[in-house]
């Protein structure tokens, strides 16, 4: 039986008095790819707040491997274990690739593993973030996370505003800690990218679960990603 990485149950969300979320439900299989799916505002971002720790759930519960983690700081939640490549990268510009990384260090050192998949950030070890390319810096910033030692990561648009080539090397990365046996939650606008990596689907619609069930079963229904995606 697969072992619970992730799970939301029931979770109600609000920034001010707008109600985001309501009463999301999913889980992520240890090990397992899940691609969380929705038009722009639908909350997948939200749910990732949530899960890092920006954003107290009102209701409901996030559990990490079982203990529950919803109302936690960040600082604590990623001490747990959960990682975050945000959207838009947020790499320090001013400090060098190494820097970047030494400093988000958590546990067994990841500096090996983490130039082992990203040769290109071997190679400029000492240049400053802020003069890498996007697809450079999104590697980095993708890195920077795993060398917290995460057992969830969580990816916010790891392929936004990414060349064609860039995304398929992305693709191919997020596939390689897929097989390591890393448990990711992958938010993704791609949504064929999101479908051929991922094992789950999640799909929002205005804060609220529309679909959750396994990728094949959403990839396979027409109706269901035309009339919560948009496309085909």
């Amino acid at each position: 039986m697969a072992t619970e990485a992730l799970a939301l149950d029931g979770v109600d969300a609000l920034y001010g008095d707008s109600h985001v979320l309501h009463g999301v439900s999913w889980k992520l299989n240890e090990g397992s790819v899940l691609a969380l799916l929705g038009r722009n505002g639908a909350g997948k971002t939200t749910c990732m707040n949530a899960i890092i720790g920006w954003l107290s759930p009102r209701k409901g519960e996030i559990r990490l491997f079982g203990e529950k983690i919803g109302r936690r700081s960040p600082e604590a939640i990623a001490r747990k274990g959960v990682g975050l490549v945000p959207q838009g990268r947020r790499v320090f510009p001013t400090l060098t690739v190494k820097e970047n990384l030494v400093v988000a260090a958590r546990g067994k050192n990841q500096l090996g593993r983490v130039f082992d998949l990203f040769p290109r950030l071997k190679e400029r070890t000492e240049q400053h973030a802020g003069s890498l390319s996007g697809g450079e810096q999104q590697m980095l910033a993708i890195g920077r996370a795993l060398m917290g030692n995460p057992r969830v990561l969580l990816m916010d648009e790891p392929s936004e505003g990414l060349a064609p080539l860039i995304v398929a090397e992305v693709g191919r990365i997020i596939a390689r800690l897929k097989a390591e046996g890393q448990s990711i939650v992958l938010v993704e606008q791609n949504v064929k990218l999101a479908f051929d990596l991922a094992d789950e689907v999640a799909i929002l619609n205005t804060g609220r679960v529309a679909f959750a069930g396994p990728a094949k079963d959403a990839r396979d229904n027409e109706t269901l990603i035309i009339q919560h995606l948009g496309v085909f």
